[in-house]
């Protein structure tokens, strides 16, 4: 059961009518002690993603803690990819680094993952690598692309992640041809990959191997978040840089070597990457910088929509990070102090700036058979929902409602007419006229229907507003507690809030209620 705690509406009344209907509107206008519980459990969410005090910008993102680091079998990372099918493949590396990155699909969890297959050489020893895959598992951090498990089973070294559904930083500034990132979204990239690497640095995992524009992924709100394979060497010696000479670390091509100030090296050409728009190396790029050519870095897809004192704040880092000497260059807290200030439009979504669609997580599906409008729920159909609620119009209102003939009025009149137009609105699809009409009803408090209140919350959703629908779908739950719309429209809103757990728990309750009326009505 999720955060909606739909056993304490059930005790609060049944169906039909001993209350009179002045109690009824006060408890339509009351806000749900269920609803406060979630939007207090919401706020703590997105409060544990806020890492730094100049970094106040919201995340629906799931909170990282929730990933427990596990063990997987062979079995499972077979299953989860079609075992290691070339379709589903998403990454490799070159001759040096020979590893391959899958996607799949966990089947017991329904949520999809990145896993990380070593050659059979990298790893020999199964007890190193079990030890370096913990180290990195313990870190658990809102700008990663976290690690959760491994497997190590007689040849098998794999590495399993959370998977980041859109493309890399990379292919987004060199394979774009159509589209390019907005300045704004250029300084968020730098400033929550720095973050990244300072919470690695202050857990005691400073090193990066081959930091590069590939390593930083986009999340399914389009936030960048630091892959976390770079956290754990490709193989035991760590002596495998993919990355091009040209881009590599001067001390790594004399020691072969990664340090800290390797690491702040290399973001250093990420943000000539993020700057230009292109892959320049370092050398050439520190030489327009000393002479004073710095407007010769910038993008030209960027059409000079950006800021030149932001602009020149970020080029003097990048110089800094990329000194020939190690002790010269800044540390990551240095990275981070430098970038916050320069972190603008906090409250747009990475997502809109990217001009990428929003990755939406269904519900995971029950155990139990799902009728129509269950399936409809699952896969958050919102177009099929509404033609569910069209076809089943007012079936389950009856009895819901006891009204004297005193309460026959002008004003009840003038309320079902009301109605009357939201219906005609809804059908429609004119989702917002429909709202209007359907608030006039309800605002008048005289009848209650968990009808309007369903077909209000889906408006809401088609019109992008989680928040009343959850709250409608809530209060059709008040008025007519076992009816299972009530909780599969919780279980719709609940996903676009990105409270999936919940979601999950709330579609399993409207199946279990659907199959107990099911079986009810065989008996009868």
């Amino acid at each position: 059961m999720g955060c909606c705690e739909s056993s304490l509406l059930r005790r609060g009344r049944g169906r039909g009518g001993s209350e009179n209907n002045q109690k009824k509107k006060e408890q339509q206008q009351q806000q749900p002690y269920q609803l406060q519980h979630l939007r207090s459990s919401n706020n703590l969410l997105n409060n544990q993603t806020q890492t730094t005090e100049t970094d106040n910008k919201e995340s629906s993102s799931p909170d990282p803690s929730t990933f427990t680091f596990s063990e997987f079998s062979p079995s499972d990372l077979k299953a989860a990819t079609n075992n290691f099918s070339s379709e589903y493949i998403v990454s490799e590396s070159g001759e040096k680094a020979p590893n391959l990155v899958y996607k799949g699909r966990l089947q017991n969890q329904k949520r999809w993952i990145a896993v990380k297959k070593f050659g059979k050489a990298a790893w020999p020893d199964p007890k190193q690598f079990v030890e370096e895959a913990s180290g990195v598992g313990k870190l658990r951090h809102p700008r990663l692309a976290n690690l959760i498990g491994y497997c190590c089973d007689g040849d098998e070294r794999l590495l399993v992640a959370e998977f980041m559904p859109n493309d890399t930083l990379a292919k987004h500034l060199f394979h774009w041809e159509n589209q390019t990132i907005e300045w704004a979204m250029r300084l968020r990239v730098a400033l929550y990959i720095a973050q990244a690497l300072h919470y690695c640095t202050s857990e005691g995992r400073p090193l990066y191997h081959d930091l590069n524009a590939y390593r930083v992924l986009f999340d399914e709100e389009g936030d960048p978040r630091l892959s976390c394979f770079g956290l754990m060497k490709n193989s035991r010696d760590g002596k495998s840089y993919s990355t091009n000479l040209a881009y590599t670390p001067p001390e790594y091509l004399r020691n072969g070597r990664v340090t800290p100030e390797s690491v702040i090296y290399s973001f250093g050409t990420v943000l000539l990457d993020l700057l230009s728009g292109k892959h320049i190396p370092p050398s050439h790029a520190l030489d327009m910088i000393q002479g004073k050519n710095n407007m010769l870095l910038m993008d030209s897809h960027l059409e000079g929509k950006f800021s030149t004192e932001e602009a020149t704040v970020v080029v003097n880092l990048a110089s800094k990070c990329l000194q020939y000497e190690p002790r010269e260059r800044p540390n990551t807290k240095d990275l981070v102090t430098t970038l916050a200030p320069l972190h603008t439009k906090p409250d747009v979504r990475s997502h809109i700036m990217l001009g990428i669609p929003k990755q939406e997580e269904a519900p995971s599906t029950p155990q139990r058979p799902l009728s129509a409008m269950g399936e409809a729920c699952s896969r958050m159909d919102l177009t099929a929902i509404h033609q569910i609620l069209v076809t089943t119009h007012y079936i389950d209102d009856e009895g819901t409602n006891e009204l004297s003939f005193q309460e026959w009025t002008q004003q009840m009149r003038d309320m079902l007419e009301a109605r009357k137009r939201g219906d005609y609105a809804f059908r429609d699809k004119d989702f917002k006229t429909a709202i209007d009409n359907y608030s006039q009803f309800i605002d008048v408090g005289t009848m209650v229907s968990p009808t309007v209140f369903a077909r209000r919350s889906l408006c809401y959703l088609l019109c992008d507003q989680p928040d009343p629908a959850l709250r409608d779908a809530m209060q059709a739950q008040c008025v007519y507690p076992d009816w299972p719309t009530s909780f599969y429209m919780q279980s719709v809103a609940l996903a676009k809030l990105n409270m999936h757990k919940d979601a999950a728990d709330m579609l399993n309750e409207a199946a279990a209620l659907e199959e107990k009326r099911q079986r009810g009505a065989r008996g009868s």
